[in-house]
């Protein structure tokens, strides 16, 4: 296996494969005659306005309350640039996406992790903590398919995590770049709607895991006031987010080329998890894990006695295969943990990673 060609489970992006290619050239080929003006010049850094106002109708909000960006993560660190200020205590998700991690210790941010359980952030802990005394100033939750754990959280933690921000006057970051791709059973209102413009949640979301990761488009929603100054924020930054990027991804949405290109993505996804699924529990039955109803990422915990992700990182790169280390997604790490990412590897490729896994593993033992 050495002498074969390597193998990623690292990069949480889709295959080509399941790119509509052909559906973004003829996107992009509407866009410029559509609007030429419109996706060359400069723009505002409220982002592409036709599609600032289809994000507002899918989300049922105002028009000024959403602004696009050059991808969720710049949405990120605008909103954590105008909110968290060095010393604000954060609540974040154990483990949580390591990019969230590094911006908030760069922002000096007091975090406090807690823990992560198969159905959404243990809300019964989080209470406890506050009721101790942590006064946090944002709590940061990936609610669908989270990066890296693929858990999703449940309907009635979703409404508690809202009471819990009404009586302690925190805000909900609800970061959901991976709400589309739910592959398995019924989908669920997102925080944002059942705070039905309380002002207890701000929205995020991308479409680099529904068009494609070259697409690099996102979008904050929240209220008037805070979009408002993340909007001064941003002009100040860039004078304005990439227009024929956007351009491209309206074209794309309101022809209904997203939602054929997302059925696509979500049969191949399934087919990908169901494949890694069962390879684990044939070839590694020591490992345990809980199969995600959607998204890119499956969490493994290793095999009793196999509690290095380093050790086990390294084995598995001498038999050609890429992994991500748990421990980059925890504070202070000990995971005991792995990522795998099935999005960009077809079944055959899953079938040949997971004997790599495997092999490697039998080194350590």
């Amino acid at each position: 296996m050495p002498d074969s060609p390597p193998l990623s489970f690292a990069r949480g992006a889709p295959s080509l494969d399941i790119i509509d290619v052909d559906g973004l050239r003829e996107a992009a080929q509407r866009a410029f005659a559509n609007d030429p003006g419109g996706v060359t010049r400069y723009g505002t850094a409220v982002g592409y306005e036709p599609l600032r106002r289809w994000i507002a109708e899918r989300h049922d909000v105002a028009e000024n309350q959403v602004l696009v960006t050059n991808g969720s993560m710049q949405a990120d660190a605008f909103l954590f640039d105008e909110l968290v200020k060095p010393g604000d205590e954060v609540v974040v998700e154990l483990p949580t996406y390591d990019r969230t991690l590094l911006s908030l210790r760069q922002h000096g941010a007091k975090i406090t992790a807690i823990a992560l359980e198969p159905d959404g952030i243990d809300t019964l802990a989080l209470s406890e903590a506050l009721d101790g005394g942590l006064t946090p100033k944002l709590a940061h939750i990936i609610p669908n398919f989270q990066n890296p754990a693929g858990y999703t959280l449940a309907g009635h933690k979703r409404e508690r995590l809202l009471e819990l921000a009404a009586q302690h006057g925190f805000v909900i970051f609800e970061d959901d770049p991976y709400i589309a791709l739910r592959f398995r059973g019924e989908a669920l209102p997102t925080m944002l709607s059942l705070d039905a413009g309380a002002g207890h949640v701000v929205y995020a979301s991308s479409f680099s895991k529904t068009v494609c990761p070259g697409i690099r488009v996102g979008f904050l929603i929240g209220s008037v006031e805070l979009i408002a100054a993340i909007v001064e924020r941003a002009t100040n930054t860039y004078i304005s987010p990439s227009m024929i990027d956007a351009g491209i991804v309206y074209e794309f949405c309101v022809s209904g080329a997203i939602e054929r290109s997302i059925e696509t993505v979500r049969a191949a996804l399934q087919e990908r998890v169901d494949t890694l699924a069962a390879e684990l529990r044939e070839r590694i039955p020591g490992a345990s894990f809980v199969a995600p109803d959607g998204g890119y990422f499956l969490w493994v915990n290793l095999p009793d006695g196999l509690d290095d992700p380093a050790a086990v990182l390294r084995a598995a790169s001498a038999q050609g295969l890429a992994l991500v280390s748990g421990d980059d997604f925890v504070p202070d790490g000990g995971s005991g943990a792995v990522r795998i990412a099935f999005s960009g590897v077809t079944p055959d490729e899953i079938r040949d990673g997971v004997a790599r896994l495997a092999a490697a593993i039998e080194t350590l033992g």
